[in-house]
């Protein structure tokens, strides 16, 4: 669980090639590329957002209005 794990690339983590399929971003690829690049799942677990990792958390509760 605390062990590094690979975000980007052909040894990227299950999780983040679900992510990254589900919400690709803007720009010419779809890698994290950043520390603190956030991702919003709604209870259906399904991928609904990503944001850039300047998006404050304020910014991203404005969104959970509508998933609660």
């Amino acid at each position: 669980m605390f062990s590094k794990i690979e975000v980007n690339g052909d040894g990227a983590a299950p999780l983040y090639d679900l992510l990254k399929a589900e919400q690709p971003g803007e720009g010419d690829t779809s890698d994290i590329t950043w520390n603190f690049e956030k991702f919003l799942v709604n209870g259906a677990g399904d991928v609904v957002a990503r944001f850039a990792p300047p998006t404050s958390p304020e910014e991203i509760a404005e969104q959970l209005g509508d998933l609660l």
